[in-house]
């Protein structure tokens, strides 16, 4: 069990990254990080591996404690993996390489047993024997991510690990890795800008601004119950309205277009979406956005129910 308490970490004497962080993560639990740009995810996951030193507080994973360079002369722990956003991979060699890396060559066919697993976790298949510098961004991730998973750390810790894969490899991706990790018991805490990450794969959420720690919680609950406009602005586009003198927040879902109602809007303009169209209306001077199944022309006016 990860155990972060208090954690407090400034860069330099006067620019604070992280405030009074506390949380916990279980042995085989998925915790996703989120939060705007600059709000400290991803220096949180570098002082979770041991490559800053605290400020303030401790990391303990069970009865180990997660201590900086300062007293490790090689900073990270052994059995924690951190893939980060540069990847740090061996070009020249393969993809198979990079994988063994890690591995004993010392029994060389449980090696390539394990590499051929991990390559078939992050749909590699046949680009075992393809040299790294020859892949692109995204392809490159993946394989970040399967060096990271050789010897099977306790905690993995992702930072934006699917920000330069296609759309349609990204969601099977995300559904072999969560499901390897849960079926090995891997813990995970995860770093990233997507609600998709969150909502589908993760058991606990974290919500980040200004440095400390907002809401944390089940992922339906955020986003069922938006306390704040920030962590509903994380999931989907919100419309901010005050309803029988209470402020909420309304995905665009959740606001219908019906035959006929005493509110009423202007469409403004359209986006096809696919299956939907996200309707842009003027209510009483406020743009809101609504998804609807069909397109309505420009300047129609329209019927609300909330």
């Amino acid at each position: 069990m990860l155990q972060v308490n208090n954690l407090s970490f400034k860069y330099n004497k006067s620019t604070v990254v992280l405030n009074d962080i506390s949380f916990s993560v279980n042995s085989g639990e998925h915790v996703c990080i989120m939060g705007e740009s600059g709000c400290g995810k991803s220096t949180l996951l570098k002082v979770i591996y041991g490559l800053f030193d605290t400020n303030k507080g401790t990391i303990f994973w069970d009865d180990y404690e997660v201590l900086g360079p300062a007293h490790h002369l090689v900073p990270g722990v052994p059995f924690f993996k951190h893939v980060a956003q540069d990847f740090d991979l061996m070009p020249y060699i393969s993809v198979s390489e990079n994988i063994k890396k890690f591995l004993s060559r010392f029994y060389p066919e449980e090696a390539q047993q394990r590499t051929d697993e991990l390559l078939k976790v992050i749909e590699m298949e046949s680009f075992a024997n393809e040299k790294v510098k020859n892949l692109s961004g995204g392809q490159q991730q993946r394989v970040a991510i399967a060096r990271a998973l050789a010897k099977e750390p306790k905690l993995l810790l992702l930072d934006e690990p699917f920000s330069q894969i296609d759309n349609f490899k990204k969601n099977s991706l995300r559904r072999n890795l969560f499901a390897y990790l849960k079926e090995n018991k891997i813990a995970c805490i995860i770093a990233t800008h997507d609600g998709n990450d969150a909502l589908s794969f993760a058991d606990k959420m974290l919500v980040i601004q200004n440095n400390r720690i907002l809401k944390s919680g089940t992922p339906s609950e955020l986003y069922n119950n938006p306390t704040f406009k920030y962590i509903a602005t994380l999931f989907d586009d919100v419309n901010e309205i005050t309803i029988d003198n209470k402020l909420q927040f309304l995905y665009p879902h959740q606001i219908k277009i019906i035959p006929t109602s005493d509110l009423k809007g202007k469409v403004v303009n359209t986006y096809f979406k696919g299956y939907y169209w996200l309707i842009e209306v003027i209510y009483n001077d406020v743009s809101l956005f609504i998804n609807h199944d069909i397109m309505i022309k420009k300047e129609t006016i329209i019927s609300l129910q909330f």
